[in-house]
């Protein structure tokens, strides 16, 4: 409640007594600690070498050391789903974020907004006198809202956070990513060959507002999210960090898994009797199918090792390497973080968690990708095209992920991963360390919890009771109850008696060390959920959900799946949705303008995101820019949109209008006109493609260069019927930042045009829309 004013006032101000109380800022108490709240991203339970990992991370390690690590710490599956619960301390349907925000259906339990009822951890912070800061992958607004023409309420400037930058979708290129700081879009302050990276950048910003309030307010504690991308595909990571890790998972995934349980039976992380369950325990395409005779996906199929070639091997091993050289590489940077808190004598009062939103994530198949955007366009990866980019792989030239093998030996012991609510989609690490609050060092705790559990822990080590109202909005009840006397205590009892966990037609429910789990297979299509076969384990000694008790106690199946459906109606899970990936897509969402035959933009203004911008995919269309050009030797970008993954491009080079299309990253197509362009007011420089033809993968046909109605060029093409990127690329006029189309651009990046001037750019696409459901699908799996 806000203070009452206790001066006295009277006409005169000599005769008036002032009270500051009521005006003043709320003040932290004193010697408050800091939060540190670190959230990685695909990160499963056995990554890390704390964890017995094979990967090492001495500063993670190093957190661990000064505090606890759970053993029995759980999430929801997918990374926005399981935010919300991290910063809200409400159950994820509750959130409205039943899936990630890209599949919202316009349901209660999925609209992919949260709700203000459901208030922020930043939110109660701020108010209370902590500064507010997040760097990283925010994740937690609807892609409708993800541009400079929405609302800024679902925002991390609108929920709480006075100070962010980082990038609002699901994933970014870690050496060209989309940067936004605070409420605008920015430029990444070098380039990849100055040595930039986005984990590199975003701890400089979390140093620097620190630093910024600290300078001012050396007292007053702060809270601070910190997202890295890692270890998010694309895999991205500096050459050194990667050959570190060289020849280490040459002996393949399943070895993997062994060694790495044995670590974790000697560290004591898992019960001495654990076993690994088997490769594919849930099916293969060639073993099940659904009720109705639907297919089994093939995403969800692992190869065994021993059935590779020394040629695949190889590849897949160089894929792991490079995902362990980039979680190495965030966890240096997060020492860079923890080695200033020290410098500054900051460390010891500050409460550090570290989680990851999910476990290892299985969309890259079976296969692996050095590409993703060839799946999301339904382009299978080719092993002599991956063979060739082997060297590439991690650099600026592959979009990289790890077959789904990988994703089970960083899961070990569990099985499946990210989307399925077996424990390898939910059972992750979790380290708590508040060196001056909390004696504990270096210890393990086995208490059940779930990502719920934070906000209210953090609430009670700082002695923060939640608000009933936050600006305005009566506040819902948290789920979540406070770990604190789990962190202090190993043999306390945790209060989380009881959990339910749904996702994409996978459910499950964890009630006092017992859980059932159905078997079905996550955006299959298969509906029937009241046909689902319900497995039963004994958590509790049987983390690896290896021994199925269902058949000899199915009246505790009949319990736990009645309690299931008793929590998920208290929780708004319903609607379940398990509807095929272009089902998903072709729910109608809002939309912030209506779909136009023809679009103009202007040059100088910022990126217009792919989700909103003009859609040319499998039509025709045509590019104009309207400019004036006053003498010979203007050059740069006219129109740019995607990237070297998939793209297309007009621009001026040697006096002459070039076209290129990067048909996703494998094939590079150029037209260029015949003769140079012409010189005053008023010109048109464009390119017109005709569609002719269309293939399983790509639209064909001719491309067109003219000036003004004189055609000066063309060429035979081939145009992806998928998206661009994964995140959605930005529409740039007048010069193209981040990742090039091509290497033919001319002159130094932003490849700006100079010598004339662009009126502006219009883009017709007046023949029949098109949107492939199928291949937007595939593009919704991979931004999970």
């Amino acid at each position: 409640m806000p203070e009452q004013f206790r001066g006295t006032i009277n006409v005169d101000i000599r005769n008036s007594e002032p009270d500051w109380t009521p005006f003043e800022p709320a003040r932290a108490p004193e010697g408050a600690p800091n939060v540190v709240y670190i959230v990685l991203d695909d990160v499963g339970f056995s990554a890390m070498s704390c964890y017995g990992g094979p990967i090492e991370t001495p500063n993670i390690d190093a957190i661990a050391a000064r505090g606890v690590r759970f053993t029995q710490w759980h999430t929801t599956a997918l990374c926005s789903p399981t935010r919300s619960c991290l910063l809200t301390g409400r159950n994820h349907t509750r959130n409205s974020m039943a899936c990630i925000t890209e599949a919202a259906i316009g349901f209660p339990n999925a609209s992919g907004t949260i709700p203000p009822e459901n208030g922020m951890l930043p939110e109660i912070l701020g108010e209370r006198g902590w500064n507010t800061y997040m760097v990283g992958k925010w994740h937690l607004c609807p892609t409708d809202e993800m541009n400079l023409a929405a609302t800024r309420r679902n925002w991390p400037s609108g929920r709480g956070f006075e100070r962010w930058y980082g990038y609002l979708g699901a994933e970014t290129n870690q050496w060209y990513p989309d940067l936004v700081y605070d409420n605008h879009p920015v430029n990444q302050p070098r380039s990849p060959e100055e040595g930039y990276h986005l984990t590199d950048d975003i701890t400089d910003k979390a140093i620097e507002f620190i630093q910024d309030a600290k300078a001012i307010a050396s007292e007053k504690p702060f809270f601070l999210y910190f997202a890295p991308g890692a270890c998010h595909a694309p895999h991205h990571a500096p050459r050194e960090w990667i050959d570190k890790f060289a020849g280490n998972f040459d002996q393949g995934y399943e070895a993997m898994r062994e060694e790495t349980l044995a670590r974790q039976k000697k560290l004591g992380l898992v019960p001495a009797d654990t076993e690994l369950p088997p490769f594919n325990p849930i099916g293969t395409p060639q073993t099940r199918s659904g009720p109705d005779h639907q297919p089994f996906p093939e995403l969800d199929y692992t190869r065994p090792w021993d059935t590779l070639n020394a040629d695949e091997r190889r590849l897949f091993s160089r894929m792991a390497e490079v995902y362990a050289g980039f979680l190495a590489h965030a966890d240096h940077h997060i020492g860079r973080l923890l080695a200033y808190l020290e410098q500054t004598d900051q460390l010891e009062n500050t409460m550090i968690v570290v989680v990851s939103d999910n476990g290892a994530s299985g969309e890259g198949g079976p296969n692996g990708s050095v590409n993703e955007m060839k799946f999301a366009n339904g382009i299978p990866d080719d092993l002599a095209e991956n063979l060739a980019k082997l060297e590439d792989l991690g650099g600026t030239k592959t979009y990289n992920h790890y077959p789904n093998g990988w994703a089970m030996a960083f899961n070990t012991p569990f099985k499946m991963w990210k989307r399925y609510e077996f424990n390898g989609g939910t059972a992750d690490p979790c380290i708590i360390s508040w060196p001056s609050g909390a004696p504990a060092r270096g210890e393990l705790r086995h208490q059940y919890h779930h990502a719920i559990d934070i906000v209210p822990t953090i609430l009670d080590v700082l002695d923060v009771e939640a608000p009933e109202t936050i600006k305005g909005h009566t506040q819902s009840p948290i789920d979540g109850i406070s770990m604190r006397a789990s962190i202090d205590d190993a043999s306390a009892e945790s209060g989380r008696k009881t959990q339910f966990y749904s996702m994409l037609g996978s459910r499950s429910l964890y009630h006092e060390g017992w859980k059932v789990v159905s078997t079905h297979p996550t955006v299959s299509g298969w509906a029937n959920f009241n046909a689902d076969e319900w497995e039963l384990y004994h958590v509790e000694v049987d983390r690896s959900e290896i021994r199925n008790l269902a058949a000899e106690q199915p009246e505790k199946v009949r319990e736990l799946v009645n309690l299931w459906f008793s929590e998920a109606g208290a929780n708004d899970a319903f609607p379940l949705d398990d509807r095929s990936p272009l089902e998903i897509l072709s729910t109608p969402r809002p939309q912030l303008t209506a779909v136009k035959d023809r679009y103009v933009y202007f040059p100088d203004t910022a990126p217009v995101s792919e989700w909103q911008a003009v859609n040319t995919r499998n039509r025709s269309f045509t590019i104009g820019a309207a400019v004036d050009i006053p003498a010979p030797g203007a050059e740069g970008v006219l129109f740019a949109m995607g990237a070297r993954f998939g793209g297309h491009a007009l621009y001026v080079k040697d006096n002459r209008l070039h076209y290129v299309n990067s048909f996703v990253g494998a094939i590079e197509q150029q037209v260029v006109a015949t003769k140079d362009i012409p010189t005053g007011k008023d010109l048109i420089l464009s390119a017109s493609f005709d569609k002719q033809g269309l293939e399983p993968t790509a639209a064909t046909g001719v491309l067109s260069l003219y000036y003004g109605d004189e055609k000066v060029g063309e060429g035979n093409i081939k145009t992806q019927l998928g998206a661009f990127a994964i995140a959605g690329s930005g529409l740039y006029i007048g010069r193209h930042n981040g990742e090039p189309i091509t290497d033919d651009y001319p002159g130094v990046p932003p490849h700006a045009f100079t010598g004339g001037t662009i009126n502006r750019v219009a883009v017709d696409v007046s023949g029949e829309p098109y949107l492939d459901l199928e291949r937007e699908a595939a593009l919704m799996l991979m931004r999970e």
